[in-house]
């Protein structure tokens, strides 16, 4: 199994990957004086799935590249990851989406530091940037469709494995991780960009309580000019539906097998 050290420096350093990625996509298409600017939603479910891939990669040696709490739980429902780990896992997923998300505030500084308003551009919000919002705010319907988007991350992830025989619920193991092979984890990131593209109109698809919360944090205490509100009445179901979508996975894996 992975040791202590190894999962939390890699699930860190991939998260913090993930994170850069996606917020840094999200930057790009956002924010005035930028080359990207306005460059649409398949630019943004392209970045952040180049940013799974960039992550998953990185952290699989050290920790599995779960990268997602989601994902961690899922695979302790199903069997694959101990849940004394989970802890570890979730914590390190945090500590690297609140240092990916300061390193994409640092990348896109001088873009940030124009939206004072001074420099002939209207001010506008950027939680955006960092975490996600509903287009329409009826928390049972976002907490829903939370579920659903994780459900369709977490489950096609569990079974993947099951391809090359290993599947992380039936035979869990240090060289598995959490995608089985090598190829899975492209597949894992191709799947985020089809389920940004398909899943993503409502809520902007958190699918991953670490990715939101975490840069949520760091937009709230950053000295970004006219930022607007982190908006933390919202930032429960970015959390709760995907570790309800996780659970969930795991539970329909385990009965299929």
């Amino acid at each position: 199994m992975y040791s202590n050290g190894h999962i939390f420096v890699g699930e860190v350093i991939g998260t913090a990957i993930l994170i850069l990625f996606g917020a840094g996509v999200c930057a790009a298409v956002t924010l005035h004086h930028s080359k990207a600017k306005a460059a649409g939603w398949v630019a943004i479910a392209f970045g952040w799935g180049m940013g799974v891939l960039a992550g998953a990669y990185t952290a699989a040696p050290l920790s599995g590249g779960h990268l997602n709490p989601a994902v961690t739980v899922g695979s302790a429902v199903a069997g694959g990851t101990e849940w004394s780990k989970v802890p570890l896992y979730i914590l390190a997923q945090m500590v690297g989406a609140a240092i990916g998300a300061v390193l994409a505030w640092a990348l896109y500084y001088a873009q940030f530091a124009a939206n004072d308003g001074r420099s002939g551009v209207t001010p506008q919000p950027t939680l955006g940037i960092f975490s996600t919002g509903p287009e329409i705010r009826r928390p049972v319907a976002n907490l829903v469709s939370e579920i659903i988007a994780t459900v369709g991350l977490v489950l096609p992830l569990l079974f993947f494995g099951e391809n090359k025989g290993i599947g992380i619920g039936r035979v869990p193991g240090e060289h598995a991780g959490v995608y089985g092979s090598g190829i899975n984890v492209l597949l894992v990131a191709l799947l985020v960009v089809g389920i940004g593209l398909s899943l993503g109109g409502p809520t902007g698809y958190a699918i991953n309580p670490a990715r939101d919360l975490g840069p949520r944090l760091v937009h709230a205490l950053l000295p970004i000019p006219n930022k607007g509100s982190s908006d933390w009445s919202y930032a429960w179901i970015p959390v709760a539906g995907p570790l309800i979508g996780a659970v969930l996975s795991g539970l329909v894996y385990t009965a299929a097998f």
